[in-house]
């Protein structure tokens, strides 16, 4: 064991004439491991947000979605064809998309109405994976028309599968009454549910060409395509591909990231945030450091003086002190580790934070941990350690040796 190990961990562990130095040592040793483990926790439930939240629209809404500037797309078939062959695409299918009104002896409530296909759209949509009753099949299944709604629109309308409503669109006809809008009758083939209350209150599903009845869309005209991608991080690349692949204008193409760019980015800012407050932990933890180092330089100067008069030096004094503080560092770093860890599987496993489904997106608390964000943690508090063992290092390395031995 190297001189100056030895004699940092004999500081450290040996018994003091004072033991408040010791108490300090203890308090900064929790300090740094409270820091690290609360890091730990944070990061891991706001990255377990992030990605549930992404799922959850990606589980609705396509990775790409195509449009033609100035309305519907017409001659889809061949365009879905073309998107298909874009390398990155794994499918596409047509859609479309208007907003109506949704009537029941019940009440009557705003829906965003979606067509689409139900035979290629389970490959594009996640949606066919969160029904809870009946299937995207079914919509064409029945004598009448079929719609799918959300689990929250069901219930506050109590309306079941195969109950009967009313759909009425913006777009209705002149009459020499005065303007009379388009009303059909549907009936519920299935009900869904992302999790997300937006979505389970507000969205319902139905065939292209119910659609087209219902807002009195030319035939074979769609309101665009919706494309999943292979690499959902690769999908600005492929949205461009797939925009001169058809041919480029009129057809544009936007991707999940883009349109929901505004909240995504609240998340990483809000990420950052707690990130940069719980850093102040480990932070007031270091300083502690600080404060125990130099309270053991003064304790110990007559042992200093000694090792620099039988042959230590400068270097080697310095370094003692360094090490004792960065022992602590380790230490309180390895314990936080611990702990965060295993707070993050409690949390995981048990699910013993609830929260209200009504408010929030979900039940409980998500937890994701990544790597990149563990070694950050380990590298900054490490960094933060070693930077407070600076001062008193420095201090205890300058100390004269006859100055310190004068009055013994």
């Amino acid at each position: 064991m190297r001189f100056e190990l030895f004699v940092a961990l004999r500081y450290l562990f040996a018994r003091r004439k004072q033991t408040f130095i010791s108490v300090i040592s203890v308090i900064s040793v929790l300090g740094v491991a409270l820091g690290v483990a609360s890091l730990i926790v944070v990061l891991g439930v706001m990255n377990g947000f992030t990605v549930d939240m992404r799922e959850k629209i990606l589980g609705v809404n396509a990775h790409v979605i195509t449009l033609a500037a100035g309305g519907g797309i017409s001659g889809y078939p061949e365009l879905v064809r073309k998107a298909e062959t874009v390398p990155g695409v794994k499918g596409a299918t047509p859609f479309i998309y208007s907003e109506v009104m949704l009537s029941t002896r019940y009440g009557v409530k705003g829906v965003v109405l979606r067509g689409v296909d139900p035979v290629s759209a389970p490959a594009v949509l996640g949606i066919a994976g969160r029904m809870v009753d009946g299937s995207l099949a079914d919509l064409e299944r029945s004598g009448a028309p079929g719609l799918v709604i959300g689990k929250e629109l069901a219930k506050r309308l109590g309306i079941t599968v195969g109950s009967r409503v009313n759909l009425l669109s913006p777009s209705g006809e002149k009459t020499s009454a005065g303007f009379t809008p388009r009303i059909l009758s549907f009936k519920i083939a299935g009900i869904f549910s992302t999790g997300m209350f937006e979505y389970d209150s507000s969205l319902g599903f139905v065939s292209l060409d119910a659609a087209r009845d219902l807002l009195g869309m030319p035939a074979g005209t769609v309101s665009g395509l919706e494309i999943v991608v292979d690499d959902i991080y690769r999908a600005d690349t492929v949205a461009q591909a797939v925009t001169q692949a058809l041919g480029g204008y009129p057809f544009y193409s936007r991707n999940w990231m883009e349109m929901n760019a505004n909240l995504f980015a609240a998340l990483k800012l809000e990420k950052a945030a707690m990130s940069i407050m719980l850093t102040l932990i480990v932070l007031v933890g270091s300083f502690s450091i600080v404060t125990t180092l130099v309270m053991l330089v003064m304790e110990k100067s007559r042992d200093i003086a000694i090792m620099m008069s039988m042959g230590a030096t400068k270097s080697h004094i310095r370094r003692i002190f360094m090490l004792q503080g960065t022992i602590i560092g380790v230490v309180g770093t390895t314990l936080g580790f611990g702990l965060g860890l295993l707070v993050c599987w409690l949390l995981k496993r048990y699910q013993f934070i609830k929260l209200p489904p009504g408010v929030y997106s979900l039940d409980h608390l998500p937890v994701l941990l990544q790597w990149q964000d563990l070694a950050a943690i380990a590298v900054g508090a490490m960094v933060l350690c070693f930077l407070a063992t600076i001062y008193p290092a420095r201090q205890a390395s300058s100390l004269e040796p006859a100055e310190a031995l004068r009055y013994e």
